[in-house]
């Protein structure tokens, strides 16, 4: 599950991280008023306003229509107010949401870290996330800030430097200095710095983070060391045990397909291909999706609708499948372990009378327990559905379908 800035530093503050302090507004009203209290707090005529989306790259993004970007800084309320009213309600265009951009129905108004001082003020970058084939936490961290982790790896990989951490163990004091070492600080920055790796990696164990981004990470002209934007996501599987959390989820930010699909406890990731796929077991999904493709087609989707599939499961599935204009035929592939496929079949004849007619063509693989029976019933009940027991003879009807 991913947040939004405003929300990820609100929980960063949580575990004594210093973030970059702002206000979030819906509205340009609230965003005036924001920069006021931010002026009248800091005494300064400088603040920031951030679109707030599920995507990075906002302050090159641009607003649909318009030369307006995700983020920018202001020096008055009018400006404040300005902005506010180009960016609210407007489709942010960025590297990672595609053409398509992203709605905005929030903004922060955050507090200006790049004031004067003794020291120079400097970018860094640092995230944390899961390395699978070491199974260790691993925290990736480099002196060039503020730009795309992507492009400085490709141009010098040298200035990536990366500390792993035993999940068990916890990250140690010395692994902590060695990262303020590297990025090159001493002094009070370097303890800061410490300390502010210390508290992030507590935030991101007990956030149970998938990943957790600070882009730019940020020394300040008086050497704080304070996130000035942060990317965090939660790993959906431990909800359970963050009530408060998951209460921080925005599903205008997320497919409506995938959302509607969560409503019915079905695994679902649309894609751009051209046969929808319902299948039971993510792994027998996986081989459903190489088998389409080998047979000339795209997989529209991934859709695992579990062991316990039944006519209401079916039916959902059958409908977020047909939302995909792009759909040119649908294979449904269940084993019948847990479940049998006489009564998944039985499930499918009834979604298929609820919904009506459907023009595309439907192949349905059914195998496993009672799987003769299945395809009885199917063949039998006098509907546009084509059957088959073999995975080769699913496979030959999905390349009919989509020639």
């Amino acid at each position: 599950m991913n947040l939004h800035e405003y929300q990820a530093k609100e929980l960063l503050k949580k575990y004594n991280v210093p973030v970059q302090e702002g206000i979030s507004a819906d509205s340009v009203m609230a965003a005036e008023e924001a920069y006021r209290q931010i002026k009248s707090e800091t005494n300064s005529k400088f603040a920031v306003i951030k679109a707030q989306i599920h995507a990075g790259g906002r302050g090159k993004g641009t607003i649909q229509g318009t030369e307006q970007h995700g983020v920018q800084v202001v020096k008055s309320a009018e400006e404040a107010a300005a902005v506010a009213r180009n960016i609210l309600g407007g489709v942010l265009v960025t590297k990672q949401t595609g053409p398509e951009g992203k709605k905005v129905n929030k903004i922060f108004v955050a507090k200006d870290a790049y004031y004067e001082g003794d020291q120079p003020i400097k970018e860094f970058y640092l995230s944390i996330l899961l390395d699978r084939s070491k199974g260790q936490n691993v925290i990736m961290y480099s002196t060039e800030g503020g730009m795309d982790i992507e492009e400085v790896a490709e141009k010098t990989p040298e200035k990536i430097f990366k500390e792993w951490v035993y999940p068990g163990g916890g990250l140690m004091p010395y692994q902590a200095r060695e990262i303020a070492f590297n990025l090159g600080l001493s002094g009070q920055a370097f303890k800061n710095c410490v300390k502010f790796v210390t508290n992030l990696y507590n935030a991101y164990i007990g956030t149970d983070a998938s990943m957790l981004e600070i882009n730019p990470l940020f020394k300040t002209s008086d050497d704080k060391i304070i996130a000035v934007d942060c990317k965090l996501n939660i790993d959906e599987n431990a909800l359970m045990r963050h009530p408060d959390i998951e209460a921080l989820r925005d599903v205008t930010e997320e497919d409506p397909t995938e959302v509607e699909a969560g409503q019915y406890n079905l695994n679902f990731v649309k894609l751009d291909g051209n046969v929808g796929c319902m299948v039971n077991g993510a792994g027998l999904a996986m081989a459903t999706m190489d088998m389409i493709k080998l047979s000339g087609g795209d997989p529209a989707n991934f859709l695992d609708v579990g062991g316990t599939a039944n006519a209401e499961t079916v039916e959902a599935g059958f409908r977020i499948i047909l939302k995909d204009p792009n759909v040119k035929a649908i294979l449904i592939n269940i084993f019948g372990g847990i479940v049998r496929c006489d009564r998944v079949a039985a499930g499918v004849i009834e979604a298929f009378n609820k919904l009506g007619n459907i023009e595309i063509p439907i192949i349905v693989r059914l195998q496993g327990t009672n799987a003769e029976e299945a395809k009885k019933l199917i063949d039998e009940s006098g509907l546009k559905v084509q059957s088959a027991i073999l995975l080769s003879e699913a496979a030959d009807l999905v390349k009919k379908a989509v020639a």
